[in-house]
């Protein structure tokens, strides 16, 4: 006998949860627009937004980043974490668009309610499909933001799901309830009832909302913690060094040494202002790191919304996790001198500033320190010539709009 599978849920309900949908997907493909042609128009609607979350110290925190976004991680978790982000997104959607074909064609013919594939193991593949891909775009533009709104997207689907299998019961009785005792709710196995719960209302909606809003915002903050003390920072002669590249890691202090011995750059330096809530933080980058822009306003060619390769650079992004850090601009980049390129590396120099003391270099990532841009230079690595050297604008590629720190 078949069993009856559920449908996308019907009334109001549905409208809500597709709304709450649309929204995230849209703040969560942030990742994509803003190396769009359309980033100045999504901008000028969200930034404001951002900057007034950012105004407010109490929720300062939602347009902060938890993951690594742009320094390569050296750490298995960081780096299976990463991965998985790819991967979940592209199975979340695969699986939401198999499920979906397999309900609405089978309406369509007429062949009845859907009762295997996906359905025989779990009673919402559809729904696990969008949290799956949802989770892998949280990965892969990790702002808290956008975690909270998955963790919202998550208790409406929980909440959705109770209604249609409550409806289920009503309409195919002991059926539907030997479907709901033998079958996962988003996962199998998971979830396994005789009966829906009961409806609980506005009572029941808040509490689920607050424990995945809870439980998002705790694995946030401790993946947070994680990859802070993490990253390959290092400290020499009061800067704070970090290095996007593995390989870059022991070059880090000739760099500033030769920064140091050349008048400019060490007049750059010396010009910065030392306090005990102040530190300096340089990155050492490769010369065309595709995404020195979110680190500064080191030139247009870095501004990636006006290359024109939108689809070219997500792809990238997605099918090589850690490669696409690499491979394009990595250990060859270099700068011209004497008639040819000579491997170099570029040096962004900030003013980290805050409100209270700045004990240590992981100190430079807090939520609440704001990062003035004060120059770059490029180095080269043979020879340790200082070659460009620039002054900085206020901001990033992106003016105003609050980018990853690493």
């Amino acid at each position: 006998m078949n069993v009856p599978a559920n449908e996308p849920g019907k009334g109001g309900g549905r409208w809500v949860v597709g709304g709450i949908s649309l929204v995230y997907f849209v703040v969560a493909f942030e990742i994509v627009i803003m190396i769009s042609p359309f980033a100045a128009f999504f901008y000028s609607v969200f930034n404001p937004v951002l900057l007034g979350l950012n105004q407010w110290p109490a929720t300062r925190w939602l347009t902060a980043f938890f993951l690594p976004h742009m320094v390569v991680p050296d750490t298995p978790v960081l780096l299976a974490i990463r991965i998985a982000g790819s991967v979940l997104f592209g199975l979340g959607a695969l699986l939401f668009l198999v499920c979906a074909a397999q309900v609405y064609l089978g309406k369509l013919v007429g062949w009845g309610v859907a009762s295997h594939g996906a359905y025989s193991l779990v009673r919402h593949p559809q729904y696990t499909g969008l949290i799956m891909a949802g989770l892998g775009l949280t990965i892969l533009w990790p702002r808290f933001l956008t975690l909270m709104f998955l963790a919202v997207m998550t208790a409406l689907y929980v909440l959705l799901a109770w209604d249609e299998e409550r409806r289920m019961v009503r309409e195919h009785g002991p059926i539907y309830k030997a479907y709901l005792a033998r079958t996962g709710m988003f996962i199998p196995f998971i979830g396994r009832r005789r009966q829906p719960p009961a409806r609980g209302g506005v009572v029941q909606a808040m509490l689920v909302l607050i424990l995945l809003l809870g439980i998002a915002a705790g694995l946030g903050f401790g993946l947070r913690s994680y990859t802070i003390t993490r990253l390959p920072l290092a400290t020499n002669d009061g800067v704070d060094v970090l290095s996007v590249l593995p390989e870059d890691r022991a070059l880090a202090p000739r760099l500033l040494d030769a920064l140091r011995q050349n008048p400019a750059t060490n007049a750059a330096l010396q010009s910065i202002q030392r306090t005990p809530n102040s530190r300096i933080l340089a990155y050492v980058v490769p010369v065309n790191y595709v995404m020195q822009g979110m680190i500064a306003d080191t030139g247009e060619r870095w501004k990636l919304f006006r290359t024109h390769r939108t689809l070219a650079n997500i792809t990238d992004y997605m099918l090589h996790p850690i490669g696409h850090l690499e491979h394009e601009h990595g250990s060859h980049a270099g700068m011209a001198m004497g008639g040819g390129t000579m491997p170099s590396r570029r040096v962004i120099v900030l003013e980290v500033v805050s409100g209270h003391p700045l004990l240590s270099a992981h100190d430079d990532f807090g939520i609440d320190d704001r990062r003035n841009p004060r120059f770059f230079a490029d180095v080269a690595l043979h020879t340790l010539t200082v070659g460009q050297v620039r002054t900085l604008p206020p901001g990033t590629g992106w003016g105003s709009v609050p980018t990853p720190m690493f």
